[in-house]
């Protein structure tokens, strides 16, 4: 019986009341997209349930922006399916109990994580948090026929995942584009530390992508790029013999020591320089990510694979799963309740469902006004009552019906 109930369970489809003053126009044609509240959105039917845009006509499905949306599936399975594949269920296990077929499994972890990656850049990525303390690190990734690099980075103080980057090749472009994402989600000229193990590009990152235009000189000139000056960066190198850890050698890049220290107290991330917390992101992205396990026959052969997983896996640990140090009592550092890293991050109020965070729409940009070319308008504009004045020469009347 309790399994019959299961497969009902997985059969059905969650629907949500339709409310269209919550919604927006996803037609990026029109002057009113991305609006919400203006009054433009009706509901145009609710056995399929659709609305519809006043401003420019058209219909669209209640769907539209979700995970969900052109997929026949029941919307709990999917579910299911992609909170199995966030806690690192291998997609062939996923097959073989569900009677799916692979390629349908791969293109909704694929779908999910686009879909987590567009939330990402719109609740994280907008400028407005105070990191204080990030570390960053790399891991290196087995995948078939080929050897890739996968940069993490986290904000110490709220365990919050801030940036990702997939590349085939260990270089400045991996650091650059990570550092770039982590650049995005800080406010701007903030205390910060960072702190790095001994990769020889991160220093150089770091201070190509924290920088502002200051302008040194009154009257004409161009801006100077200078480092933010409370800009403080750390190394730690380990050196290892035979596998077995022998030195821990801890170093500002820039900056100064006392500085950072201050910083590390603020943030609870210990009391001398360290990357251990980026380390254990390590190991949860290993955890959970299948295709990130060190000897398997489940290994990913496109990149893109370790894209998708890499932001359903970061964006379901900061938004959908309590935190255990989060969550202690508030005598051992902890928020003393349940909490998520987006939850201490002040992004959100309450711990998101994987349905919430699968079915979340993101808002495009409104419509950009066309700048005017040409002089600004001195004269008034013309009365539309008047009427206007013929162009040209007159017309000639006939005198007569002879004459033409």
């Amino acid at each position: 019986m309790s399994v019959q109930r299961h497969a009902v369970k997985m059969n059905q489809t969650i629907t949500e009341p339709m409310n269209a003053s919550e919604q927006f126009c996803p037609n990026l044609a029109c002057c009113a997209r991305g609006k919400i509240g203006q009054g433009n959105i009706v509901v145009h039917g609710r056995k399929r349930p659709r609305y519809k845009c006043k401003t420019c006509g058209r219909t669209f499905s209640a769907k539209t922006g979700t995970t969900f949306a052109g997929l026949r599936k029941p919307t709990a399975l999917i579910v299911i399916v992609v909170t199995l594949l966030s806690y690192g269920c291998p997609l062939q296990a996923i097959v073989h109990a569900f009677g799916l077929d692979e390629r349908t499994v791969a293109a909704w972890r694929d779908r999910a994580g686009s879909h987590c990656q567009q939330v990402h850049q719109a609740m994280v990525e907008q400028g407005k948090l105070d990191l204080l303390h990030v570390q960053a690190d790399e891991i290196r990734v087995k995948a078939r026929g080929k050897i890739a690099w996968m940069g993490l980075a986290m904000m110490v103080s709220t365990r919050l995942w801030l940036a990702g980057v997939v590349s085939q090749t260990r270089d400045s472009t991996l650091a650059d584009h990570l550092l770039q994402q982590v650049r995005r989600c800080s406010q701007k000229m903030c205390a910060l530390l960072l702190c790095t193990d001994g990769w020889a590009a991160y220093p150089n990152s770091i201070k190509r992508a924290f920088r502002e235009k200051i302008k040194r000189t009154a009257g004409r000139g161009r801006c100077a790029l200078e480092v933010w000056p409370d800009l403080h960066i750390g190394t730690v190198i380990k050196r290892t013999v035979n596998k077995r850890l022998k030195e821990v050698i801890r170093q500002m890049a820039h900056g100064n020591l006392e500085q950072a220290l201050k910083l590390l107290g603020y943030s609870k991330g210990g009391k001398m320089l360290n990357t251990s917390f980026i380390e254990r992101l390590h190991a949860t992205m290993r955890e959970r990510l299948a295709a990130l396990t060190r000897k398997c026959r489940h290994a990913s052969s496109q990149l893109h694979a370790f894209h998708t997983g890499m932001y359903l896996i970061g964006c379901t640990y900061n938004f959908c799963w309590v935190h255990h140090e989060l969550s202690k009592p508030v005598e051992k550092g902890g928020l003393g309740m349940s909490c998520t890293p987006a939850m201490a991050s002040g992004l959100t109020n309450h711990i998101w469902s994987v349905f919430e965070l699968l079915s979340y729409k993101v808002a495009p940009p409104p419509l950009p006004i066309p700048k005017q070319r040409g002089r600004p308008r001195t004269k008034p504009l013309p009365d539309p009552t008047v009427p206007k004045r013929p162009r040209g020469r007159p017309r000639k009347e006939a005198v007569c019906s002879t004459t033409g």
